[in-house]
């Protein structure tokens, strides 16, 4: 009987946006808004071969306690404006990004989309999101108009209506004129949309890329979100880089499926993921261990117990034990996070039965919670831990967050991918010129009026998923 093709580990790379995810203090540590910054990292995941960059999106500066939280990175320039940039200096790599449904509209989205899709030669891809505080609408006109219901209804359209207005420049509509440069066809670019939210008609300026749409990413944790999930997205985003909890995610995504007419491989699950390589494997838990204390500062460790608690806990030493105070469930002292926006009173319950089984500190729980790494060891354990992670159904690859800007991947790429690719589960080269096809996705892009069931996500910050869970 002829043994089971091995499955192909995906590899995508994120620039961290926000969270606590850079050390700061190491001396290799650059700037996380130069240019120069972008293109150092792009151009090292391209030599590695992965299939594409992401860039998440912050629309508001966090606060904590009414001041900017400047334990996150105070500033962000505007993703598609930075991958344009990127699409020149790069040739295969995929390049993606957040961009939020609530407070866009969807000619201008599908606009920039498909021009970045043309720019690049057939690289574009879309992480639809929405926004669920009017915190961050302060920042926009429509500001908490929105219930948080119509959020979602209102990101289903939009992206559906997207789909009208790529899909409104049929094959042949390219054809121009060679003395004048107008387009032959005057049905080109043609497109009415009368829905809830959006009652649009015009015409469609922009002809779509190579790809036709934009690869459509999702980030959905709720029962709801993994049924958008299925239905209409190509990638999903996991919180879950813990093998039982991943397997779990993995099966319940992909048995959704069929009832779409689609198949298991339609869908690429790529949980988020840490990497620390080191030359043995106790070298790298050593490394992996002040990573952590240096990610996990004393401020960070008390600010991040200030945001479940609601209560200001500065009179306490982040080596100390947790608070003997209940939590404040109804106040919100870190704006802007959606990490800690529900059940704040259940996850303190849950963080003070770790803390009290293991004896932690403040600081030691904070780390064990949200602060440890995905992969640590060898080169050889990591690639192994990797390969093992895909083959038994834990994922179909992962989204790679460095610790330091911009070289945080050269070990991973250097020492790491080769292995892979000696275990024959990492492409050698790039077999195609557009992101689907490095992702495999062979079927045609859904059309517009699929239908598929309301985008609810428990899940909207942007950025969430920088966080190793």
């Amino acid at each position: 009987m002829p043994a089971t093709p091995r499955k192909q580990v995906h590899l995508a790379a994120q620039l961290p946006g926000i969270h606590n995810v850079t050390v700061w203090s190491d001396p290799r540590s650059g700037s996380q808004i130069s240019i120069d910054s972008f293109i150092r990292l792009a151009q090292t995941v391209e030599r590695g071969k992965f299939d594409f960059f992401f860039l998440a999106e912050g629309l508001r500066l966090r606060e904590h306690k009414g001041h900017v939280y400047d334990l996150d990175i105070a500033g962000r320039p505007e993703n598609l404006t930075v991958l344009s940039a990127l699409a020149a200096v790069t040739t295969r790599l995929g390049l993606a990004a957040t961009v939020n449904a609530t407070f866009n509209e969807p000619y201008e989205v599908a606009r920039r989309f498909a021009t970045l899709d043309r720019l690049s030669g057939g690289r574009a891809a879309w992480n639809v999101v929405t926004s669920y505080d009017a915190f961050t609408g302060e920042n926009f006109r429509r500001g908490g108009f929105l219930p948080e219901a119509d959020r979602y209804t209102r990101a289903a359209e939009f992206l559906n209506t997207a789909r009208e207005l790529w899909d409104s420049w049929a094959e042949g509509d390219l054809r121009a004129d060679a003395a004048t440069g107008e387009f032959a066809r005057a049905g080109a670019g043609r497109f009415a949309h009368h829905g809830q939210h959006f009652d649009i008609s015009g015409r469609f300026t922009t002809p779509p890329g190579p790809q036709g749409h934009p690869v459509i990413i999702q980030s959905g944790e709720s029962d709801a979100g993994r049924e958008f999930a299925a239905s209409d997205a190509e990638v999903i985003f996991s919180k879950h880089n813990r093998i039982d909890a991943a397997r779990s995610f993995y099966r319940d995504v992909k048995r959704r499926l069929a009832r779409y007419g689609r198949s298991p491989d339609d869908l690429l699950i790529l949980p988020t993921a840490n990497v620390v390589v080191a030359d043995t494997d106790g070298e790298a838990a050593a490394y992996a261990a002040e990573i952590s204390r240096e990610l996990v500062s004393p401020q960070t460790a008390i600010a991040h117990l200030e945001a479940v608690w609601g209560r200001d806990l500065s009179a306490y030493d982040p080596d100390g034990p947790l608070p003997d105070i209940e939590p404040e469930d109804d106040a919100h002292l870190l704006k802007g996070h959606s990490v800690f926006r529900k059940g704040r009173g259940e996850t303190a319950r849950q963080w003070r039965k770790i803390a009290e089984k293991r004896n932690l500190s403040i600081r030691e729980l904070v780390i064990e919670v949200g602060g440890r790494h995905t992969f640590v060891g060898s080169p050889r354990t990591v690639a192994d831990a990797i390969d093992h992670y895909v083959q038994s159904e834990g994922a179909d690859g992962f989204v790679l967050v460095p610790h330091f800007t911009p070289g945080g991947l050269d070990d991973f790429v250097d020492r790491v991918v080769p292995l892979l690719q000696e275990k024959g589960v990492h492409r050698d080269d790039y077999t195609g010129t557009t992101l689907r096809d490095h992702l495999g996705l062979s079927g045609a892009p859904r059309p517009a009026g699929w239908g598929g069931p309301t985008a609810r996500d428990e899940s909207d910050d942007p950025d969430e998923k920088e966080i190793p869970a």
